[in-house]
């Protein structure tokens, strides 16, 4: 019964929860709040796919007391049933292969877009056309490169050498505090370190199966790192001149690995910019509930393997 009850805690999170989450209208007025609930639900997922495992080896399995097993886990085929023991073997072997996926994703992720970063920061660095002596404000920055090209571009690089990037096109039609709004946003990304959110995400995302994953679930999660940037430029120069500057920068593109200030999300976030309003309430169910749905998993994983360590190290 309990690798039953983590096993279909760990789908519920993956597959109906997020999708239900990603289509509430309340994360855009409480983003922080959603934020951390979606780092609950991803977190919790991966543990109980985890709980699941432990508790079916816990089956299939027995340790004696000197923590090495006394049984082998065909001959627990008698005791369960071909057809539990089989359904064990297959949810087990699921379990593994969700585990080994999620860190290969890891891996292949964080390598591939630190390289891919690295190497259009070089790049972007040759292509500066800034003129530091000529410019006031934040355009003097160390961080900013402009680029040669008339279309409005902005986007940041993460990464230890961060780069903020904007085009002639943006630095020509922005006025002061437009120009002020979009640094500030990027920068908020850069600070933040959202693309290491967005890393995380993208790994849970890939390591489960894609029957049982929601699909807009990295979506939401794309949205509100805007929208918790949008609030940082909102403090600095308030929400018409960033208003303003999104709409101009709708159409902003961005290389793989960076964060634009524009793109798909810009009329959800300039509608909002209009008609926000803080949810107080909304923000404390949702603290509540990302606490509570990581408590089970995580005990369920951390007490095994404390209790184990603990009679090892007492025998």
């Amino acid at each position: 019964m309990t690798a039953a009850a983590f096993g279909l805690m760990a789908l519920v999170l993956v597959g109906p929860v997020p999708d239900r989450l990603s289509r509430a209208t309340w994360p855009l007025h409480a983003p922080r709040a959603a934020m951390a609930l979606w780092q609950a639900i991803a977190l919790a997922a991966v543990l109980s796919a985890f709980s699941c495992g432990l508790a079916i080896a816990a089956n299939l399995l027995v340790i004696g007391p000197d923590g090495r097993p006394k049984t082998n886990p065909l001959d627990e085929i008698d005791s369960l049933g071909i057809v539990l023991w089989s359904i064990y073997v297959g949810v087990f072997v699921l379990t593994l292969f969700i585990g080994a996926r999620l860190m290969y994703t890891v891996v292949r992720v964080g390598v591939r877009t630190r390289a891919r970063r690295a190497a259009h920061r070089t790049l972007i660095d040759l292509l500066d056309k800034l003129d530091r002596r000529d410019c006031d404000g934040a355009l003097r920055a160390r961080d900013v490169r402009m680029l040669a090209v008339e279309q409005p571009i902005a986007y940041c690089l993460p990464g230890l050498r961060q780069r903020v990037v904007l085009s002639e096109g943006v630095i020509a039609r922005l006025s002061h505090d437009e120009l002020e709004a979009v640094i500030t946003h990027e920068r908020a990304h850069l600070r933040a370190r959202h693309d290491l959110v967005l890393e995380a995400f993208i790994a849970v995302h890939e390591a489960f199966p894609r029957f049982i994953r929601s699909r807009s679930a990295l979506g939401a999660v794309q949205l509100l790192v805007e929208v918790l940037a949008d609030d940082h430029a909102v403090r600095a120069t308030g929400p018409t001149p960033l208003g303003r500057a999104l709409v101009a920068c709708a159409d902003s593109v961005a290389p793989r690995g960076a964060l634009a200030v524009g793109g798909p999300t810009t009329l959800t976030r300039v509608r909002r910019l209009c008609h926000d309003s803080p949810a107080r309430w909304p923000s404390v169910a949702a603290y509540t509930a990302a606490a509570g749905i990581l408590v089970l998993p995580t005990l369920a994983v951390a007490i095994p393997w404390l209790t184990e360590l603990s009679r090892l190290v007492t025998a």
